[in-house]
């Protein structure tokens, strides 16, 4: 295992199109529930507990062999809202594309012919770690610190937020990222015994709505 590897997946530029959609921040900001860096470390914990914690758990499965397929259906389930599902495949599209060219594996060959237009964007990154040679616990920090950064950078560029205090909440909420990490690990290795309903459901209405709202605005910064 590369640690090594686990840095150049996580990286922000690492060409998986996540710059492009916000995480819900972009919906937070137009309802108010976003306007500075104490509501944004806010935001940032409700969604690292909640689709946070459910996508880190789908990486962190697919990191240690469980089958994507029946994944992906799992993380279909947990998506309620048809514009969050429409993304996720969008980010996995593009993140299998980039994993392919960087981790060459029959497995992520094999995902790709089976989901033409995209598999679920944390099913795709736990393979991509799978193929680098790491661990659920890696997938699982991979997925659940894209949950926070991703709205966290999008908030800069919405509110022309200092970029300190967008780092310096990610910061404050690292301990709660290092228990979900975690928990998803644990959740994933329960998978291998129970089956995926083993996988945690965690609930984000507001991220949902958000999103369908989202979804059918003329003009917007970022995809989601």
């Amino acid at each position: 295992m590369s640690r090594a590897a686990l840095l150049v997946l996580a990286d922000g530029r690492f060409p998986a199109g996540g710059h492009a959609h916000s995480g819900g921040a972009e919906a937070a900001v137009k309802a108010g529930r976003i306007t500075g860096a104490a509501s944004l470390e806010d935001f940032c914990r409700g969604r690292l507990h909640t689709a946070g914690l459910v996508s880190a758990s789908l990486a962190a499965a697919a990191a240690i062999g469980v089958d994507p397929v029946t994944l992906d259906v799992a993380a279909d389930a947990r998506t309620p809202s048809p514009a969050l599902r429409v993304a996720a495949r969008r980010l996995g599209r593009q993140l299998m594309r980039a994993a392919r060219a960087t981790w060459p594996s029959a497995e992520l060959d094999a995902l790709a012919r089976e989901f033409p237009r995209g598999a679920h964007q944390p099913v795709v990154l736990g393979l991509a770690a799978r193929a680098a040679g790491l661990g659920a616990e890696d997938a699982a920090y991979c997925s659940a610190y894209e949950a926070v950064s991703g709205p966290a950078t999008a908030t800069v560029r919405l509110l022309s937020l200092d970029p300190f205090d967008a780092t310096g909440a990610l910061a404050r909420l690292a301990p709660e990222l290092d228990l979900v990490a975690r928990a998803a690990a644990d959740a994933a290795r329960r998978v291998l015994d129970d089956g995926v309903d083993a996988l945690p459901a965690a609930s984000a209405p507001l991220l949902e709505i958000g999103a369908e709202a989202h979804a059918g605005w003329p003009v917007r910064l970022f995809a989601s």
